[in-house]
């Protein structure tokens, strides 16, 4: 593909403000056709102002948007058929059943995708004639998931995909987003679970106040984080005299558990080099060596203020 076609989704300058309050703080990205995008960020930080800008639901005050190469605002009824959306919590009406609603939203549709199919997709089959109101939250996500499917979506915003699922229902749900992208649907996913986002998403973007503050893979957003050399020895050992040693802050040398330890550094050799002889002038001997990077979480943690007054 060549030029704007390879992308599913262009934003350039994001704005949306309430009031006098930004929400959203010029925001630009790309994502590309068949790719699981993420977007994380704390409560308030702007992330769902952004995917319902993107859906259609709001009109930005600044800034150009544009899904499947159209204006989500002003191209609505030629885009609508062409994204699926998953529906909020109290979305569906509570005296519907799962196959009387994916049936009604299939009349939606030129093409839609048979309703029975998705009932046994997402695992709903035992529960297809129990009233909404009965089912539990993640029964009810897993409606949610397959009312978002059945037009057969070229783009399909998933929030929160997996909130209130057993783990089995989780799983499931996770594949379903793989065989979704491999078969060439771009996935928006929005979630608070790391781990989630980790497994999932091809590319990512963390967002704070507005503001995207960091955008790339997985492995490239751990990367940035700090890294960890932990090492073992004998428990006890005097961890102010070896921060000093190795030309740390106090703070950054912890006894995990005893004989573990971490030291919140990147393992240069120099620093290699300062353990192994603080160690060896204090007689101990260096058990297991080695490096970990940040995960997901921490980094998120380093780089929104989740928790400012």
């Amino acid at each position: 593909m060549n030029g704007g076609a390879q992308w599913a989704i262009e934003v350039a300058g994001l704005e949306k403000r309430y009031g006098d309050r930004r929400a959203v703080d010029g925001i630009s990205l790309r994502i590309a056709r068949g790719e699981v995008f993420g977007l994380l960020g704390p409560n308030g930080a702007g992330k769902t102002t952004t995917v319902e800008t993107l859906e259609g639901y709001r009109t930005p005050d600044a800034g150009t948007v544009r899904v499947l190469g159209l204006d989500p605002d002003g191209d609505g009824p030629s885009l609508r058929p062409r994204i699926g959306v998953m529906l909020q919590e109290g979305g569906l009406y509570p005296g519907v059943k799962p196959l009387e609603a994916l049936r009604l939203f299939a009349a939606f549709y030129p093409d839609p995708d048979d309703p029975e199919r998705l009932l046994d997709l997402v695992g709903l089959r035992d529960v297809a004639g129990t009233y909404v109101r009965r089912l539990s939250g993640g029964e009810c996500q897993r409606l949610s998931l397959a009312l978002a499917l059945v037009g057969r979506p070229e783009v399909v915003f998933l929030d929160e995909p997996t909130a209130g699922m057993d783990p089995r229902a989780r799983a499931t749900t996770w594949q379903l987003v793989r065989d979704l992208r491999d078969a060439g649907t771009t996935v928006v996913l929005t979630t608070h679970h790391m781990d989630e986002a980790e497994h999932l998403c091809d590319r990512l973007a963390i967002i704070d106040r507005g503001r995207i503050v960091l955008e790339g893979s997985p492995a490239d957003i751990t990367n940035v984080g700090t890294h960890d050399v932990r090492f073992s020895t004998a428990a006890g050992l005097d961890l102010p005299a070896l921060a000093a040693a190795l030309s740390l802050s106090a703070d950054t040398v912890s006894e995990a558990l005893p004989g573990e330890y971490r030291v919140r550094a990147e393992m240069t050799p120099e620093l290699v080099a300062d353990l192994a002889v603080w160690l060896r002038d204090k007689g101990f001997g260096l058990i297991e060596l080695r490096t970990e990077r940040a995960t997901l979480e921490e980094v998120f943690l380093q780089l929104t203020r989740e928790g400012d007054a």
